[in-house]
């Protein structure tokens, strides 16, 4: 697959909520930066940790709204709307940029306000 296409199906598999074919799109080694997670190295420590997605979203949605690819790298504005298990929602922009080597996320990170999350981080 081309940036194009890993990108397209980043956010399919996303909105589909198949979190374990998700994490397929990324690299063995992938990093990631991620806003409320920190850093992330390894794609089965990034699928270990999106086993726990569905305990805490009912309901996920993460729609690109702008999407600019250049070779190999990418950056998406998206808007996500979520509602957690305890029936809260979340509204969110949020910009991701990445880079695909040979057809996999080798890096991820995205940047969004993270007041709108404060009901799945305690606050």
């Amino acid at each position: 697959m081309d940036t194009t296409a890993v990108v397209r199906r980043y956010y399919e598999l996303a909105n589909a909520g198949d979190w374990d074919t998700w994490c397929d799109l990324f690299a063995v080694d992938q990093k990631m930066d991620e806003q409320l997670a920190g850093h992330i190295e390894g794609r089965e420590t990034l699928r270990e940790m999106m086993k726990g997605f569905p305990t805490t979203y009912a309901a996920f949605a993460n729609k690109p709204v702008h999407v600019v690819v250049e070779g190999t790298q990418a950056a998406v504005v998206s808007h996500i709307s979520a509602r957690t298990v305890s029936g809260e929602t979340i509204e969110a922009d949020v910009c991701n940029y990445f880079q695909v080597v040979d057809g996999l996320i080798t890096y991820m990170t995205n940047v969004h306000d993270s007041v709108p999350f404060a009901p799945i981080l305690g606050k």
